[in-house]
C-alpha cells in the first residue's frame, strides 16, 4: 500500500472519509468529501499528498525530494478539510503525488508526468513507454478526472451551477526569485469571485496579495 511522506497534514484517520476508490493493490487515488451539492462551490486538491503506489517505490528519488514541493502542495489537503468542513463544501482530493502524473495538467501536456522538476530529476520517470504512460493515467489520473465530473454533475442536477475553488500552496521562492506574496488568487478572464476575495483578503493591511500572481 502506499504511504504518505507528508507531515504537514493531519494523518488521515483523524478526518472523516466520504468516497475513496482502490485502484492499485490498497492504494487510494482520490477522496471525495461530501456536501452540500447546492452550495454553490466545489473544491479541487489537485496536489494534496505526495503518495507513490508501493510498485513505484519512490521513483528513484530520497524521501527528502518527494518532502519538497516538487512532491505535493505542502499544507494544501489540512486548509481544502477545514474550509470543506466549515463552509459545507463538497470537495476532491488525490492521493497520489504529482510526480507520478500531475492531475493539474492537459491530458497532452508535456508536463503531465515529469522527468525533471525544479532540479531534481525523476529517475522512475526517465524512461517511461507509452504503455506506462497510458497506465497511469487509467489509474490515477483518469479516475481523480471523472470525480470532479461526477460531484459537477450532483451540483448541477440541484440547479446550481458550481464555482470551481482549486486549492494550491507555493515556495517562498522560485529559480532565486522571491515570491513576497502571503496568499495568491488567479482567475482567468471572469472577476466575479476574484474580486471579492482580492478585496478580502487586501482588507488586511497585513497580508501582500498576489492578483495572478504567483
Amino acid at each position: 500500500m502506499g504511504k504518505s511522506l507528508a507531515n504537514a497534514d493531519a494523518p488521515c484517520g483523524a478526518w472523516p472519509q466520504a468516497d475513496v476508490e482502490d485502484l492499485d493493490d490498497g492504494f487510494v487515488s482520490h477522496e471525495t468529501i461530501a456536501g452540500d451539492p447546492a452550495c454553490g462551490f466545489l473544491l479541487l486538491c489537485d496536489h494534496a499528498r505526495n503518495a507513490l503506489p508501493a510498485r513505484y517505490g519512490t521513483l528513484g528519488l530520497p524521501h527528502s525530494e518527494l518532502e519538497r514541493h516538487i512532491g505535493y502542495d505542502i499544507g494544501v489537503e489540512g486548509v481544502t478539510r477545514k474550509i470543506a468542513a466549515r463552509l459545507g463544501m463538497p470537495a476532491v482530493m488525490t492521493r497520489f503525488s504529482r510526480l507520478l502524473i500531475d492531475p493539474n495538467r492537459g491530458a497532452d501536456d508535456p508536463t503531465l508526468i515529469m522527468r525533471l522538476s525544479d532540479g531534481a530529476i525523476i529517475p522512475g520517470n526517465r524512461h517511461l513507454d507509452r504503455d506506462e504512460r497510458e497506465r497511469r493515467v487509467a489509474r490515477y489520473y483518469r479516475p481523480y478526472h471523472e470525480a470532479v465530473d461526477r460531484v459537477i454533475d450532483q451540483c448541477m442536477a440541484t440547479g446550481v451551477a458550481p464555482a470551481i475553488l482549486s486549492i494550491h500552496s507555493f515556495t517562498e521562492s522560485w529559480k532565486g526569485v522571491p515570491r513576497p506574496w502571503h496568499v495568491g488568487i488567479l482567475w482567468d478572464r471572469d472577476r466575479r469571485l476574484a474580486q471579492p476575495l482580492l478585496d478580502a483578503f487586501n482588507a488586511d493591511g497585513a497580508l501582500i496579495v498576489g492578483d495572478n500572481q504567483p
